[in-house]
């Protein structure tokens, strides 16, 4: 399983970078960023943390409800250069961290985690799930800023590994003193998930200058990083996560994240058919930032859906406590009398899934209120209260304390997560047809199926889930207007990227007649353009590059 495996530490850029020209241009960018951080810091670093971010194929807002999604891995990426501080550590606090950014837009930040020495957590809660933390950092939810995901990434690793208890030693409860060196060419605030990104890159720097990487997993690098954005106010489900740790070259992952953490390696049809195929990835320039926008966006869609899921749990006959928050998945595991546990084997498999998705869409359907009009948004926050079966007061504890709005679409919200869930199954099933085949060359009919279903899935995002823009809509109208197989937004959407499927050798006319089209792109020229629009093969996960 992928998601067993280590983390990779390499000391060759050609251990992850099989092709030579490709190892070769990145060599420069490395390079380049080594002679920065000994300018700066008067010492080479002693570790390069790189991750990268990710475009979603398909499968938008299902992974927090703990369905399958299908994302890759893209070439664009976060990288880290770190080294213990060369300062003597008389004048330093224990684990205080100098971190500065090659942009020139993000000055040099310097801080340090503190101890919550008020509480000294025991033995038996160190060894816990529920321990006490030790460790404390300042981090602004309310303000962006690029040093939040950094102090996110640090968060964890402290916490996890640096557990203040009794019988702690000092050299045992204190981190080292860090010097680190960002850069990034993901696209802030695009939907390529910049931000879990950085909090990957940031975890793992964080691991491997306090030596801390040794027997750690994939997987739980994975939950480390979801555990850590949630620091900057985001409750990620764990794809944008899972992605940028576990993806391999060539191929998307199928991501499951329930019962257990599962990522299939699911090779892609794209190189052939004919003709072959590439992901066009295009910048809205709408940013598009789950931080600032959380509250009444990507958390209230979160929101919106466990509602539902309550809702549809009690309409089918599912008993529940007045504190349980299942999510849709775990309803449907229900409803079909499947014992699932968490962190244990599902008897649930694929084809089981997919029979069940296709089953209880249209009980869904039935569920709409016999009052609601075709574009109704969704029931007063008054009726969701009284088709839960809680007190209002109850409702608000468990599902509006973390969000603002008080109208709740969720009838709408499952009707999408249930149908979006079913097309991942779709593209998954297209792609691995296409793979048993033994066709030398596969036909041009398996890239409008995989077109026609994240069309279908931008449709969907756009009318049913709201989370698309005017913008989006329109960049994936111009891409499907300019040849494209499919288009569809990606990320969280409101803004971001949208990911087109495109004939490898029209490519250049492809971009060329979106930028003729949509107008933020008309006055781009050279690397401005390539910066907002560009093909891309799904690249390898993250890693550790070790420098000799």
């Amino acid at each position: 399983m992928a998601a067993q495996l280590p983390i990779p530490i390499v000391t060759s850029l050609q251990e992850v970078h099989t092709d030579f020209v490709t190892a070769a241009n990145q060599a420069e960018r490395w390079n380049d960023l080594v002679a920065e951080f000994e300018r700066r810091f008067g010492k080479k670093p002693t570790y390069i943390a790189r991750a990268p971010g990710r475009v979603n194929l398909i499968g938008e807002h299902i992974d927090y409800v703990l369905f399958g999604v299908f994302p890759a891995a893209v070439e664009r990426d976060i990288m880290i250069a770190c080294g213990p501080s060369s300062s003597d550590g008389s004048s330093t606090s224990p684990g205080a961290v100098t971190a500065e950014n090659l942009d020139p837009r993000y000055t040099r930040q310097s801080f340090a985690p503190t101890l919550n020495t008020s509480v000294l957590p025991s033995e038996q809660e160190v060894a816990g799930a529920g321990r006490a933390e030790s460790w404390h950092i300042d981090i602004d939810k309310r303000q962006l800023r690029w040093e939040s995901y950094v102090k996110a990434g640090y968060y964890g690793v402290l916490n996890r590994f640096f557990p203040l208890s009794s019988s702690s030693s000092a050299a045992e409860a204190h981190p080292v003193p860090v010097d680190l060196l960002v850069t990034g060419s993901v696209p802030a605030g695009s939907g390529l998930s910049s931000s879990a990104a950085m909090v990957v890159a940031s975890t793992l720097a964080f691991l491997a200058v306090n030596e801390k990487l040794s027997g750690i997993s994939k997987g739980q690098l994975v939950e480390m990083a979801m555990e850590n954005e949630q620091r900057v106010g985001v409750n990620s489900g764990g794809m944008d996560q899972a992605a940028s740790v576990i993806s391999t070259p060539h191929s998307a992952l199928y991501i499951t994240f329930f019962p257990t953490l599962s990522a299939e390696p699911i090779p892609l049809p794209t190189p052939r058919t004919l003709p072959r195929a590439v992901f066009v990835c295009a910048n809205s320039l709408v940013v598009s930032d789950k931080v600032v926008g959380a509250r009444t966006r990507y958390n209230l869609r979160v929101v919106e859906t466990l509602v539902g899921a309550r809702v549809l749990a009690r309409r089918l006959g599912i008993e529940l406590g007045p504190t349980e928050r299942p999510t849709l998945r775990e309803v449907l595991g229900r409803w079909l009398k499947l014992p699932e546990t968490k962190g244990t084997p599902s008897a649930l498999g694929v084809e089981t899934l997919r029979g069940a998705l296709e089953r209880i869409l249209p009980e869904v359907a039935k569920l709409r209120p016999s009052s609601a009009t075709e574009d109704q948004e969704g029931v007063t926050l008054a009726e969701m209260v009284e088709w839960s079966g809680l007190s209002a007061e109850q409702f608000h504890t468990l599902y509006l304390s973390w969000v603002d709005g008080d109208a709740l679409p969720a009838v709408q919200a499952r009707e999408h997560v249930f149908a979006e869930a079913l097309r991942v199954l779709q593209f998954r099933d297209v792609c691995l047809a296409a793979a048993a085949s033994p066709a030398a060359a596969l036909p041009e009919s398996t890239l409008a199926d995989l077109g026609a279903l994240m069309d279908a899935s931008q449709k969907s995002c756009s009318e049913v889930f709201e989370c698309s823009c005017p913008e989006l809509d329109e960049l994936t109208a111009i891409a499907r207007g300019a040849g494209a197989y499919g288009s569809r937004l990606t990320g969280a959407g409101w803004g971001g990227c949208t990911v087109s499927l495109v004939a490898e050798d029209n490519v250049d006319a492809f971009i060329a007649q979106v930028k003729a089209a949509y107008g933020p792109y008309k006055n781009l020229e050279g690397d401005a353009l390539r910066e907002v629009i560009f093909a891309t093969k799904p690249s390898s996960g993250a890693f550790v590059y070790k420098l000799e």
